[in-house]
């Protein structure tokens, strides 16, 4: 590798990559309270003030790191639903659910997921950013797709939120169980979750 090949030579524009990468890292293993930029600038071979011409502070790079992976996943999401609306709800709901479910495992959103779950309660604007920016985007997409299988009678009359907030709840809950296997060993493959979550659902959901 040359000098040229190092990350503190890489060009200006890859540099909030550089620096999103180490964030990744530096708060999955101290949590976002205990991850200081310092150590954050060191891994990503930068120097602290290159951290502040980008993100002026901790909660700025987690926005930054939300949009990166949650946020562009559901606008891709959003891109590829317009573009199906002949698909029956039934299977936007499976190629929706497959996908979320591989999505939900990869280890970036396993990160998020635990400075969600057990830190941004100690950060009222990070979590209503959250709240709204994720949470609420996810809803809307799910409860879209099941208010239009309901007005074609795919579905029984249900309400669209509910039933969006029960699809959550299922799929979030089996990600964090399935991260943690080793204390929930009645669990299948991957695969396997998958497929009882979406039989189980969507038998809820049929008339």
């Amino acid at each position: 590798m040359t000098l040229l090949d190092t990350p503190r030579r890489r060009a200006p524009e890859a540099r909030p990559t550089q620096i999103l990468d180490a964030a990744f890292h530096e708060f999955g293993e101290r949590g976002l309270a205990g991850a200081r930029l310092d150590d954050i600038a060191k891994r990503a071979q930068v120097a602290k003030g290159t951290i502040y011409l980008y993100f002026p502070n901790k909660e700025a790079l987690f926005r930054e790191m939300v949009h990166a992976t949650i946020v562009s996943a559901l606008v891709e999401e959003e891109a590829s639903l317009a573009g199906l609306a002949s698909e029956t709800a039934e299977a936007q709901l499976r190629r929706l659910g497959q996908g979320w479910w591989t999505f939900l495992r990869t280890e970036r959103v396993q990160a998020l997921q635990r400075l969600v779950a057990l830190e941004l309660g100690q950060f009222p604007d990070l979590m209503q950013f959250y709240a709204d920016e994720v949470i609420a985007r996810g809803r809307r997409l799910v409860s879209g797709i099941i208010a239009r299988g309901v007005e074609r009678g795919e579905f029984r009359e249900v309400d669209p939120q509910i039933a969006a907030r029960m699809f959550s709840s299922i799929w979030m809950s089996h990600s964090t169980w399935c991260a943690r296997r080793e204390f929930f060993k009645t669990l299948g493959s991957d695969e396997q979750v998958l497929d009882d979550m979406l039989e189980f659902y969507l038998y809820a959901l049929r008339p």
